[in-house]
């Protein structure tokens, strides 16, 4: 099945000189590139980027509640709060933060099962816990509990695209004449 995806080299990646290494295993899997830029300080498509939904911000939230009780940290202590969706608001304002502190390159990928094939070479969104031979696996060795500690988003070198509605979506937000 043919599709497209939104691929983001994210600053920690493009900062590093990776952005050029990150392309080149993508299209050794076969995929077609349909577009790239770089982006900067493109604050709008940056905050739309990521979901406001209550859903997506509890689901969020959750994640950093969890990571927190397996360190045995008290969120509320750290946070201030110990509310999901709060919690969900704060860590996306460290991801948009994130993205707007440097560079980025988003970048359109087709390809067959291309959502799945670049989520299988990224590998897994927490670095620490990514494969060998994945993007991040081998290129980050990030992990929750430090960048909780820092109050910041994991960094894990790129966005890929979750499912086709989120790729469509993305796509038509990053580079609207695709759409």
């Amino acid at each position: 099945m043919r599709e497209r995806t939104l691929v983001i080299v994210k600053p920690d990646a493009y900062e590093r000189g990776l952005t050029g290494t990150i392309l080149a295993r993508l299209e050794r899997l076969g995929l077609v590139l349909e577009a790239i830029r770089v982006s900067a300080n493109e604050r709008e498509i940056v905050e739309d980027h990521y979901p406001r939904s209550e859903e997506w911000l509890s689901a969020v939230g959750q994640k950093t509640l969890d990571d927190y009780a397996r360190l045995g940290i008290s969120a509320k202590d750290r946070l201030g709060t110990d509310a999901a969706v709060e919690i969900g608001q704060m860590v996306r304002r460290w991801l948009t933060d994130f993205l707007l502190s440097s560079p980025v390159v988003p970048m359109v990928l087709s390809g067959n099962r291309a959502i799945e094939t670049v989520r299988k070479v990224v590998g897994h969104t927490l670095p620490v816990l990514a494969a060998a031979g994945t993007i991040r696996g081998d290129y980050s060795s990030d992990s929750p509990d430090l960048a909780n500690a820092e109050q910041r988003p994991v960094r894990n070198l790129v966005h890929a695209s979750g499912d086709m509605q989120e790729a469509e979506r993305e796509i038509k937000l990053w580079f609207p004449e695709l759409g």
